[in-house]
């Protein structure tokens, strides 16, 4: 599975972060599994769990996203993932447009492990949750800091401020599992 560099806005850097990768690292019939690595997360800001449940919002302290597209389609579906074990899922019609909740069978579940200087997190989002595949997919995350700093971290930013909606961020592909 391809490891994708996440770029910080320019507009908002971070404080302290040097550095964020998004990346699959599973695949299967039942569930997606995605993991982000932040560097440099000596001063992250990690919301206090809260148990699992959707809740809006999530993306206004460190929330993780991930952006999906199927092929040929206007519309796209946003993922937010707190390590709060917080979640929600959204469809959308078109860019920015026609937001309505994402139905799940199942919650997402979200692990947090935090190192000496570094942070990684772990999402497993049920397959029903996904759009058809293969789809164009962003990673992307809110970081928050001490301090109060709020980074910005997406594959690309072509806006002059953040929009992890903007088509351009669709840059990596989701591809369907392989069976043997």
């Amino acid at each position: 599975m391809q490891t994708y560099r996440l770029k910080a806005h320019l507009a908002h850097p971070p404080a302290r972060v040097t550095g964020v990768e998004g990346r699959v690292i599973g695949l299967a019939d039942d569930w997606l599994r995605v993991r982000w690595r932040v560097d440099g997360a000596r001063d992250l800001i990690v919301p206090a769990f809260a148990g699992r449940g959707r809740a809006d919002e999530l993306w206004k302290t460190t929330c993780f996203e991930l952006f999906l597209r199927s092929d040929g389609q206007d519309g796209y579906v946003e993922l937010n993932l707190s390590p709060s074990e917080r979640w929600a899922a959204y469809d959308f019609s078109a860019y920015r447009a026609g937001m309505t909740q994402r139905p799940a069978s199942r919650e997402p579940d979200c692990t947090m492990r935090l190192g000496s200087n570094f942070a990684i997190f772990d999402a497993a989002i049920p397959r029903d949750v996904l759009p058809a595949l293969p789809a164009a997919a962003n990673f992307a995350c809110v970081l928050e800091e001490a301090g109060g700093a709020l980074s910005y971290w997406a594959l690309d930013h072509p806006e002059t401020k953040p929009d992890f909606h903007s088509p351009a961020c669709f840059a990596a592909v989701l591809a369907p599992p392989k069976h043997a």
